[in-house]
């Protein structure tokens, strides 16, 4: 089993000492988010799992816990952009970003650490040539650390709608896409890096870009020699992720990122996040 942690919020970044007590524990109850009484309890020993896959956009306070989660097969995909705090509210400087990526690699190595500079939008700051021109700074920084970069485009989805008075985006072109996939895969390949898609509907492959899933089932059996499938996603057309148990929940990521579909409900955000307990089972108490 590979458990997710977490496509719904940042655990790393927020709720580090809860998690380290689930695993202490051995297990954590997952509440549906779509349906509250449906309440499934998830093993969290090290012989239930393959691999802890953490997706966070700070991974900072989860370095204290490294020596206690070497017993696990980790891996981590580190959201890393070139946006400001007007649209990624209360991430930190990406300066100590991109320092904890660097240890993270000297730890695990390239394989089991992945920056994803998604997603990718447009407005009148944000143009074609301000990513062409960050992403370089990016790659430059990580050079000899990374070596896969995933790359995805917004999706116009509630929250985005929801604040589009603030991101006040320029739609993206199939023309935009593919030029901008061709010109940061050239980028990626100068520092030593491949770029590849993730859930996306653009195939780049022509442009030198792997048409890969974040949680790859290749790159898991490499490490692991576990053979996951694929499971369809509802409402994830492209996705061909391996199998995987998100242990997260929505509403309740307090980095407030303008283009975040998991705050579909910002106004519960900071409540979800003032009533967490770090001794519970559950990430939110039951509603």
């Amino acid at each position: 089993m590979i458990i997710n942690a977490s496509g719904r919020c940042d655990i790393c970044a927020y709720y580090s000492e809860w998690f380290m007590n689930r695993i202490r524990e051995g297990y954590v109850d997952v509440m549906n988010p779509f349906y509250n009484e449906q309440i499934k309890r998830v093993s969290l020993r090290k012989e239930d799992i393959d691999m802890i896959v953490f997706c966070t956009k700070n991974p900072m306070p989860m370095m204290k816990y490294l020596d206690e989660l070497d017993e696990y097969m980790t891996m981590y995909q580190v959201t890393l952009t070139s946006y400001s705090k007007d649209i990624e509210v209360n991430v930190p400087d990406k300066k100590d970003i991109i320092e904890t990526i660097k240890q993270l690699s000297k730890r695990y190595g390239s394989k089991r650490v992945i920056v994803r500079y998604d997603p990718i939008l447009l407005n009148e700051k944000y143009t074609k040539d301000y990513h062409y021109m960050m992403f370089e700074r990016l790659c430059s920084q990580l050079e000899g650390y990374i070596t896969t970069v995933i790359i995805s485009f917004v999706d116009y989805k509630k929250n985005v709608d929801a604040n589009k008075a603030v991101l006040k985006l320029i739609p993206i072109s199939d023309s935009d896409a593919y030029e901008m996939a061709e010109k940061l895969a050239e980028i990626g390949r100068k520092h030593g890096m491949t770029l590849q898609t993730c859930s996306e509907k653009y195939d780049f492959t022509k442009l030198g870009l792997r048409n890969e899933s974040c949680i790859s089932s290749k790159v898991v059996f490499e490490l692991t020699g576990k053979v996951i499938g694929h499971k369809k996603i509802k409402g994830r057309d492209y996705c061909k992720c391996a199998a995987s148990t998100d242990i997260g929940a929505y509403n309740c990521c307090p980095h407030f990122c303008r283009y975040c579909y998991a705050n579909y409900k910002e106004y519960d955000v900071m409540n979800n996040y003032n009533i967490h307990d770090v001794s519970s089972t559950m990430l939110l108490p039951y509603k």
